[in-house]
């Protein structure tokens, strides 16, 4: 009798959805996975070895690049851990521009995921819907530190900068008229605050538009429902978190359970899943994101009636204002000090976690008293799930990888670190 052998191909790292960085081996049965196992590596960074070589602050921008759809969450996570171990009390406004910018950053990558997920699936336009709005939260981004993406905006005992007065306006090019860019201007106009505010009276109609396309599209749920389902069990056992966890039914968020900064402040609502497939994940990713504007309007209220400091009085921590460095002494020797030398953080170790758009994200940090951390280990929370993938994906077609990947919403920076 014929001996039956199963195929081994690699999907990826070329294929469009394993996104360049993720070489998958799938053993098949025909066109049924029997196994799969994810191989990483193709984006190594080595983030934590290179934090061992650089000061305090200089490693801030590092958190940026790791994932590089939620860049504020991850700087969050490290400033908190430095705080931690410094003992340093951070300013309550810069605590609200903290939480409005995580949220700010969680729609961010909320609307990534699943403009690129219904892409992968073969929802074409998807994508250009979800765009549009990063747009907008882009030049938020841009307009409070100068950096579309890798913003370093976040820092130990704060934030850079109060926010601004004004947004950046668009001009009058040979690609757009006078009348175009006045329309363009029109919400452009007021702050930053007022900006965002205007989006956010905006949003819930543009979430209406995805659901509208995706939620009861018949395709879509033939692609999500029922594939990649995790039992909540599995889901603890796998140290799931985020939406991968919600999303099987257990209401387990640390903006809740373990609050940090204001959130103990805010209202808003944990939403979870029923079955634990690919498509109760995109519904809780949905909701999160209406849950993160109310979170964001609660900010803009709190922030527009409460002026003051955003980052800690300690020279020894944060810079002086660049005006007292320059007509006094002592602030230029601590300017001098903190930008040549960096803080010098007490011995000891911390663990410092956030609710990251993905789940979970930690920060262990251990210091020996210098002015670099002796050791970095970050709590991806893509790595976790990016492992479950054998168990998710066995018995399902070639295609539902695809969906599954896309669930996962795995970015590499972060687990490749």
């Amino acid at each position: 009798m014929a001996e039956i052998r199963n195929y081994t191909i690699n999907f990826g790292p070329q294929h469009p959805s394993a996104h360049g960085v993720l070489r998958l081996v799938l053993e098949l049965d025909g066109e049924v996975v029997e196994r799969a196992d994810p191989h990483i590596g193709l984006l190594h960074r080595g983030t934590e070895k290179l934090a061992e070589t650089r000061t305090w602050v200089q490693s801030v921008p590092y958190m940026d690049r790791l994932d590089y759809v939620s860049m504020m969450c991850n700087e969050h996570a490290y400033c908190m851990a430095i705080e931690k171990l410094l003992g340093v009390e951070v300013p309550l406004r810069a605590q609200y521009i903290r939480v409005m910018f995580d949220e700010v950053t969680r729609i961010l990558n909320h609307l990534l995921n699943i403009g690129t997920h219904a892409l992968d699936i073969g929802a074409m336009t998807m994508v250009l819907y979800t765009f549009r709005e990063r747009e907008d939260l882009m030049d938020v981004y841009e307009a409070v530190s100068g950096a579309r993406m890798h913003a370093a905006y976040y820092r130990p005992g704060g934030v850079y900068r109060d926010l601004p007065d004004q947004m950046p306006q668009y001009e009058v090019s040979k690609w757009k008229s006078a009348d175009a860019v006045k329309k363009l201007n029109e919400n452009r106009q007021g702050s930053m605050l007022d900006f965002l505010e205007d989006f956010c009276n905006r949003f819930p109609r543009y979430v209406d538009e995805y659901e509208t396309l995706l939620t009861d599209n018949r395709i879509w749920k033939q692609r999500t429902v029922d594939v990649g389902i995790v039992t909540p069990e599995q889901a603890l056992a796998w140290g799931f978190t985020g939406a991968m966890l919600r999303g099987s039914g257990i209401e387990w968020d640390l903006r809740k359970k373990q609050p940090y900064e204001v959130y103990d402040k805010v209202d808003f609502d944990i939403p979870v899943g029923v079955n634990g497939d690919c498509y109760d994940r995109y519904l809780v990713r949905i909701e999160e994101m209406r849950q993160s504007n109310r979170i964001i309007k609660q900010c803009i209220d709190w922030l527009r009636a409460n002026p003051g400091p955003v980052i800690t009085p300690n020279h020894k921590v944060a810079p002086p204002s660049r005006e007292a460095m320059k007509t006094n002494m002592e602030e230029l020797i601590h300017h001098f000090k903190l930008f040549t030398e960096g803080m010098h953080v007490p011995e000891g170790e911390v663990y410092a976690a956030i609710e990251h758009p993905k789940g979970e994200f930690g920060v262990y940090a251990v210091s020996d008293g210098a002015n670099k951390p002796y050791r970095l280990k970050l709590r991806a929370p893509g790595f976790a799930h990016l492992s479950a993938m054998d168990d998710m994906a066995r018995g399902h077609m070639i295609a539902d990888v695809v969906a599954i990947i896309g669930t996962m919403d795995v970015v590499f920076g972060e687990i490749d670190r």
